[in-house]
C-alpha cells in the first residue's frame, strides 16, 4: 500500500497547490521550444522533484512517467568496477552521481557522453533532446562539476540537464552561469494545512483543524514530513482528536536518545555505544548531515547557554569535514567526543569555582 505522500503526489503542473507563479513559468519554459539547462534548488520537502516530474510530463507527455531502473557497471582509470543505478524513461535519465563518492566524475563523463551521442528513440516525441536529472548536485566533486561544465558546452543540442540541490553554495560558478536558477521555497504553514486538509478529504479521514496546525508547525515547513506525520497519526489512533499526540519519526527519537546518552556519561565506552546507533541510522539511509544537525539541536536544547556557541561552532566544523572526508562515521564520533570534552571542561570549571 503506497504512502499518502506518493499516492497523492501531483502529476501535472496544474495540479500543484502552491507556488502557482513558478508552475506557470515552468510550463511556459516547457512549451517555449527553447528549454534551458535548469538548476532547481530549495529546502527538503519543498516539492522540487514533484515539479521536475510534472515539467518532464509537460515536455514529453505521459510517456515520461513510464520509468524503469537499470544497473550499469562503470570502470575507473584504476580498473576498479563500480555499480550504479539509473532511473530512466525513453525521454530522460535520473541519476545520483554522489552515491559513488569520488568516482562521480567517471559516471558523469561516461553516461552523459553516451546519452548525448544517441538519438531520441521516439521519433514522434515533442522534443528532440533528452533530459538528464542529476540529484544532490551540491555533493558532486569539483572534478565531476568540471566534467559537467564541459559536457554542457559540447552536447547542448542533444541534451538538457536539470540539476537538483538543496543549496547552490557548493556548485561552481561556471555551472551556475550556464543554467537557469529556479528556487523552490518551502511552503508556508498555511499552505501545508491546506494540503493536509485536501489529502485527508481524498482519503475520507475526519480532518481536525487544530491537529493540522500542530503538524504544519512541527514539520518545519517540510511538506513530505507533514504528510508522513498525518498518516502516522491516523494509522496509530482509532479516534483522532485535536490534542492527539504526534509521534516523531523513528530516526528523530533515536537521535534524541543519543543526545541524552551523551549528556549523561562522558566516557569512551559511551562513544562506543553511540557508534552502534550512528551505524543504525546510516544503514537506514539517514544522511550524516541530517544526523549531525538534529543531534546539535537536541544538545543545545539541553546544555547550558555558555556552551551553545562552542557546540554550534564545532558542529559546523565537523559538517565541513563530513563533506571533505570519506568515512562519515569518523566525523560523527569526533563531534560527540569534542562535545564531551567541552562539557567536561565546563563542569570541571564549575567545580573549581
Amino acid at each position: 500500500m503506497p504512502l499518502l505522500v506518493d499516492k497523492h503526489r501531483p502529476r501535472s503542473l496544474e495540479a500543484l497547490h502552491y507556488h502557482e507563479g513558478l508552475s506557470q513559468r515552468l510550463k511556459a519554459l516547457a512549451n517555449s521550444g527553447d528549454f534551458p539547462h535548469l538548476l532547481i534548488y530549495g529546502p527538503s520537502g519543498a516539492g522540487k522533484k514533484t515539479r521536475i516530474v510534472a515539467t518532464l510530463k509537460e515536455l514529453y507527455g505521459p510517456g515520461a512517467e513510464k520509468i524503469r531502473i537499470d544497473s550499469r557497471i562503470f570502470t575507473t582509470t584504476s580498473n576498479r568496477k563500480i555499480e550504479f543505478n539509473i532511473v530512466s524513461s525513453n525521454y530522460h535519465l535520473e541519476i545520483t552521481p554522489s552515491d559513488v563518492g569520488t568516482y562521480d566524475r567517471v559516471v558523469i563523463q561516461s553516461l552523459l557522453k553516451e546519452t548525448a551521442q544517441t538519438q531520441q528513440v521516439d521519433t514522434s516525441a515533442k522534443q528532440r533532446f533528452k533530459v538528464v536529472v542529476i540529484n544532490e548536485a551540491e555533493h558532486l566533486s569539483r572534478d565531476a562539476q568540471a566534467a559537467l561544465r564541459r559536457t554542457m558546452e559540447k552536447y547542448s543540442p542533444n541534451l538538457r540537464l536539470i540539476l537538483v540541490a538543496n543549496s547552490t553554495a557548493n556548485i561552481i560558478p561556471p555551472i551556475k552561469s550556464r543554467t537557469l536558477l529556479v528556487r523552490v521555497s518551502a511552503p508556508t504553514e498555511g499552505e501545508i494545512e491546506g494540503i493536509l486538509k485536501y489529502t485527508a478529504g481524498l482519503e475520507g479521514l475526519e480532518y481536525r483543524e487544530a491537529l493540522g496546525r500542530r503538524i504544519a508547525k512541527d514539520s518545519g515547513r517540510n511538506l513530505r514530513k507533514a504528510l508522513l506525520m498525518l498518516e502516522a497519526v491516523y494509522a496509530q489512533n482509532e479516534i483522532v482528536k485535536d490534542d492527539t499526540p504526534i509521534p516523531p519519526p523513528d530516526y528523530e527519537a533515536l537521535i534524541s536518545q543519543i543526545a541524552d546518552e551523551v549528556l549523561a556519561e562522558h566516557t569512551p565506552a559511551r562513544i562506543m555505544q553511540v557508534r552502534s546507533k550512528f551505524y543504525d541510522l546510516l544503514t537506514h539511509c539517514i544522511p550524516a548531515t541530517v544526523i549531525l544537525k538534529l543531534l546539535t539541536f537536541r544538545l543545545i536544547e539541553k546544555c547550558d547557554d555558555a556552551l551553545k556557541a562552542d557546540v554550534i561552532k564545532w558542529s559546523a566544523f565537523y559538517e565541513h569535514r563530513l563533506h571533505s572526508g570519506s568515512k562519515v562515521i569518523f566525523h560523527l564520533e569526533a563531534f560527540v567526543a569534542k562535545f564531551m570534552r567541552i562539557l567536561e571542561g565546563y563542569l570541571m570549571g564549575m567545580v573549581d569555582f
